[in-house]
């Protein structure tokens, strides 16, 4: 007998939906490609999501879970350069698991109120997360920035982070980026402001992306 209990319908819709949006974008996948793509009839999707908006918000109920477990750790202490380099590595993991929200963010915004609003909250919940680091950075004597250079370097931290992987899918849209890459360019803003060992420290892990083109 098999172990494996079998996926129920609804979660194989979310999957399968995640799929082809991320590799078609959302716009260009209707609800009867998804019943197609799954081999089940449109009916039998609609019993479960009624439009393709409901099946968008459940996906981006779990993305806003996911980035928000990451950004809401209660973690106060300073954190080391690779402390932040491990942060940024899971940060474009998660960005990259649901890429489509990112490539297809205006048009989203434009139809959907729940994107609409709660894509606000988390771009605010990135800068403050940004703005955290940057301190504890400083505090711990590592970052020269002045507080009144903090929030303006957290932002520029944030865009980048947020809208990377759109630059990189015009820049080469049938290669999968490399996450690494987009985390030095992340960092790359922090590096003027970094002392002694962090600085050092941050020079040694993007050695790999200092030449790339």
């Amino acid at each position: 007998m098999n172990g494996k209990p079998r996926r129920r319908t609804r979660e194989r819709i979310v999957e399968t939906a995640l799929r082809l949006f991320n590799d078609f974008g959302e716009p260009n996948v209707t609800t009867t490609v998804i019943a197609d793509e799954m081999d089940i009839s449109p009916g039998n999707l609609y019993y479960h999501f009624h439009n393709k908006d409901e099946i968008v918000n459940a996906l981006f109920g779990d993305y806003e879970r996911e980035i928000g477990a990451l950004l809401g750790a209660p973690d106060h202490r300073p954190h080391g350069v690779e402390d932040i380099w491990l942060f940024l590595h899971l940060l474009f993991e998660t960005i990259w698991k649901y890429r489509f929200l990112y490539r297809d963010i205006n048009d989203l915004l434009t139809r959907n109120r729940l994107v609409e609003t709660h894509f606000q909250r988390i771009l605010a919940q990135k800068q403050e997360t940004g703005i955290t680091i940057c301190r504890g950075l400083a505090a711990s004597g590592l970052l020269a920035a002045t507080p009144a250079q903090i929030p303006a370097l957290a932002t520029n931290m944030t865009v980048v982070a947020t809208f990377w992987l759109s630059y990189e899918h015009a820049r080469n849209p049938r290669c999968e980026p490399d996450i690494g890459r987009g985390i030095y360019q992340v960092m790359s803003l922090a590096a003027p402001y970094l002392l002694g060992e962090a600085r050092h420290l941050l020079e040694q892990l993007s050695t790999a992306y200092l030449d790339a083109p």
